[in-house]
């Protein structure tokens, strides 16, 4: 219960079950009724006993009989989405990420050749991620893709800006621009698909309660501009039941259980001004961090690894000569839902030897330093 606020007040004919020193009613019951109610969430990683809370409540308490399956779901959303559509046409923005991978994937298998992904290259994806978007899906799956390269649109409007907020409110619209340009060149198009998931949902906008916006979603404005019906087949589900979904529907391990990537990308892993070179170095150092974590077996031990470029400089000594050059901060979590997450306990050789990589390889960067800030009170990324 990290939000701050607090029940001062049973509602009438309830008695209080559970207390913190913080909460003085942390859990309620009703008197007669068959009625409980919690102040914390159990659903997180954080909360201790808090899958038997739930499980409790849904076979015990509600009766559930607890046999639905990933198949079922599959089944369901495929007939849904083939019943909506008809003989339309559906768009999907994909980036590569696992997110928009799986629902690419699951409205393939509905509608087939009346879907039509669109990935703009905005300059700011890992190493060698747009050649591997497009191998995959265009070569492997069969899946029509549109490639717009935007990179130089992107950057120049990135131009000196360094607040994070203002850095979304560029990329956001921006992709908006160029995916709806695109968009309007396809005909009988009907449908807008999108990979949300739920905690994006809960993140960027509340319209059940008073919870803050943490941070803002471009693909959730798509909506707006195009005159189109909605389609977001992911939108009740978690990272991990999305993941699930990946494997039921056989897409490859890697791409399943690949880390998370946030929409605006490196953007908002370059703090302060957003360059070509200094986003070259981080990717560099990036792929470093990866390479390592998947020789040692860690790459899958973790919810997600990546580098972050500072606006910071440090004096260092490589050989005779003195550098003055950039910190790299390495940032690892371990979590179930992005809800909440553990910094990630890597072993000291294995963050020893990315350091040394990196400081080696990556010409502009001589210092390393480790982020071992959990979520709450940080997010997972720091932009």
């Amino acid at each position: 219960m990290s939000h701050g606020d607090r029940i001062e007040k049973k509602p009438e004919g309830f008695t209080a079950i559970a207390k913190t020193p913080d909460a003085p009613v942390a859990g309620i019951a009703h008197k007669e009724k068959p009625l409980f109610g919690i102040q914390f969430h159990p659903e997180v990683a954080h909360t201790p006993n808090g899958s038997e809370i739930l499980a409790n409540f849904l076979f015990r308490i509600c009766g559930c009989a607890g046999d639905w399956t990933m198949r079922s779901f599959i089944d369901a959303s495929v007939e849904s989405i083939r019943e909506e559509v008809g003989n339309a046409h559906v768009i999907c923005g994909l980036s590569g990420g696992v997110d928009s991978s799986v629902a690419a994937k699951l409205l393939h298998e509905a509608v087939g050749d009346q879907l039509t992904c669109i990935f703009v290259d905005n300059g700011l994806l890992r190493q060698g991620e747009a050649d591997k978007v497009m191998a995959t899906y265009a070569d492997h799956f069969h899946i029509k893709v549109i490639k717009v390269d935007a990179a130089d649109i992107f950057l120049s409007r990135l131009a000196g800006i360094t607040d994070p907020q203002e850095k979304r409110k560029i990329i956001g619209p921006t992709f908006v621009d160029i995916f709806v340009e695109e968009a309007e060149k396809i005909p009988n198009v009907k449908f807008l698909a999108q990979g949300t998931l739920y905690p994006d949902v809960i993140e960027s906008v509340s319209t059940r309660g008073p919870s803050a916006v943490i941070k803002t979603h471009h693909n959730l404005e798509l909506g707006d501009r195009l005159n189109m019906d909605l389609i977001e087949p992911l939108r009740e589900l978690f990272k991990d039941e999305v993941r699930q979904l990946g494997e039921e529907l056989g897409l490859p391990h890697e791409m399943v259980w690949r880390h998370p990537f946030p929409g605006p990308g490196l953007a908002i892993r370059v703090i302060g001004e957003v360059t070509e070179e200094r986003l070259a170095v981080l990717r560099q150092a990036d792929a470093i961090i990866l390479d390592e974590l998947k020789k040692t077996g860690w790459y899958d031990k973790v919810w997600q690894a990546f580098g972050v470029l500072l606006p910071v400089k440090s004096v260092g000594v490589m050989g005779d000569e003195r550098t003055y050059e950039n910190v790299l901060a390495v940032r690892a979590v371990t979590s179930r839902d992005a809800i909440t997450a553990d910094w990630a306990q890597i072993p000291y050789d294995i963050l020893g030897k990315i350091s040394n990589r990196i400081i080696g390889e990556v010409r502009g960067v001589n210092r390393v330093a480790l982020d071992i800030t959990s979520k709450p009170p940080g997010t997972i990324e720091w932009e």
